[in-house]
């Protein structure tokens, strides 16, 4: 098994998206070919007209493998947070659930992308929104201070998993949930496969065993961890070792 620097993983991993936000009004087929589950614009994840009305930039350069707002329902006046936010498609939804009452705020390490989101939140019109450039792992957000977080398809490219859970642990409020959706590894996958640079920007070489992602959040200190989904993906190389699971956790202390 290969092992990259968590550095070059990320300036590797920041570019990739960058491209894809810069070429998010061409037709591209995706920043990382079609085995990954960075292919923009993916209506089939969003049901009951949950993505109309959001900006063409948005959709194009959607690259999640779920839907976040499908595992539980945000309410209006929330504070919500977006780990990887990309050009805001989820942010955009998320902003209609919670209301003019509420603030919806995505985190995303990508200039080009934040960019991209901020540009898409002008022309929706939408005040409730706001995008601010950090890396999950360490966001400028207040302790106790968020209702939900939403997160498609990202945990997966970070490096450092156990960070990410953890400064999720604590911006969240005792109740607040973390709903997820990500790729992770199947339980018959085989334990050692190779992890080149492209695999981890295609969001499979960062992949965990559910088991290991689930005991990971449940370390960060959730106390209820709940798989709700896990489906396989669709992978040419990597057929059967990968599935995309959705998840809630919920801070009770």
């Amino acid at each position: 098994m290969q092992v990259h620097d968590e550095v070059r993983i990320k300036d590797v991993v920041r570019e990739a998206y960058g491209e894809l936000a810069r070429r998010s009004g061409s037709e591209a087929t995706g920043c990382c070919g079609s085995d990954s589950c960075c292919e923009p614009g993916q209506p089939e994840l969003y049901c009951g007209g949950e993505a109309e009305g959001v900006p063409d930039g948005a959709r194009a350069a959607s690259a999640g493998c779920g839907n976040p707002h499908a595992i539980d329902t945000l309410r209006p006046g929330e504070t919500v947070v977006d780990f990887g936010s990309g050009g805001g498609i989820d942010c955009f939804i998320a902003a209609r659930a919670v209301g003019p009452r509420g603030r919806v705020i995505g985190i995303d390490m990508t200039p080009d992308m934040i960019d991209l989101a901020r540009q898409g939140a002008r022309e929706a019109g939408l005040e409730n929104v706001e995008f601010q450039l950090a890396e999950m792992e360490a966001t400028p957000l207040a302790d106790d201070s968020v209702d939900a977080i939403i997160t498609n398809c990202v945990i997966n490219l970070a490096p450092d998993k156990d960070r990410v859970f953890a400064e999720a642990h604590r911006i969240l409020k005792t109740g607040g949930r973390l709903m997820i959706s990500d790729l992770v590894r199947s339980p018959d996958a085989e334990p050692d496969r190779g992890e080149a640079m492209e695999d981890w920007v295609a969001c499979l070489g960062g992949t965990e065993p559910r088991d290991v992602y689930l005991d990971r959040i449940r370390g960060a200190g959730f106390g209820r961890v709940e798989l709700v989904s896990s489906v396989p993906w669709r992978s040419q190389r990597w057929q059967g070792a990968i599935e995309s699971a959705n998840i809630v956790a919920t801070k009770t202390v």
